[in-house]
């Protein structure tokens, strides 16, 4: 920060330092005035970081972190990138990199947040992925960027497998004996193999237990 003082007069921004105490927003504290006395002020971090949020039906929210997100391949997912209030309007630009492509798409920041739908996850879209937010205001644009995200694309195959196909086989096995214990009926071995896996299933062998038997007797 410095000062200087001009032989021509122009006009300059004067900012009320008791109206930022008060806790006002900064453009709400201006006011624009001709002087030859010039102040050079230098601002950083005038915005603060946006936050990227990955969210899908089978995984929920996921924020930017090591781990990063996943998505089945062929779900919807969606992007979502959001900063806290600081001032109106701005726009935000989703970045997308990976070994192959690299992409951005840009919508308003309305209200502060902006959503980018994905319809159908292919691998396509695995990589990483943050989220800048543009603003322009006093006559210059201003930008922040967040953290980066990395998306992985999965196969659902296995999944199905573990949540149709296995609880599928398992009842298939279950009717085939229901059918054979009632096809003996009234013979033994259904009886005498389901009292032997009683046994094994409280940790006794059926054989132990019938020697066990003989001794008392």
């Amino acid at each position: 920060m410095g000062h200087r003082v001009e032989s021509l007069e122009r006009s300059v921004w004067s900012i009320y330092s008791h109206c930022v105490l008060s806790g006002s927003a900064l453009r709400e504290c201006l006011t624009s005035y001709s002087s030859s006395y010039i102040l050079d002020l230098t601002c950083s971090d005038l915005l603060l970081q946006p936050i990227i949020i990955v969210s899908s039906p089978m995984y929920g929210v996921s924020e930017a972190q090591q781990q990063g997100a996943q998505v089945l391949r062929r779900s919807t997912f969606t992007i979502s990138c959001s900063i806290q209030p600081q001032y109106p309007g701005g726009s935000f630009q989703l970045n997308f990199t990976s070994s192959k492509s690299a992409h951005n798409y840009t919508q308003p920041a309305v209200n502060h947040p902006a959503h980018f739908l994905f319809p159908a996850a292919e691998s396509a879209h695995q990589g990483s992925y943050s989220c800048v937010y543009h603003l322009y205001v006093f006559n210059h644009t201003f930008s922040s960027e967040s953290r980066l995200i990395s998306l992985t694309v999965l196969d659902p195959t296995p999944l199905i497998i573990k949540a149709v196909v296995l609880p599928l086989a398992l009842l298939l096995v279950n009717i085939a004996l229901y059918v054979y214990c009632k096809a003996n009926r009234g013979q033994m071995p259904c009886r005498q193999k389901n009292t032997e896996l009683d046994h094994y299933t409280l940790g006794v062998p059926a054989a132990e237990e019938e020697e066990g038997a003989q001794g008392a007797e």
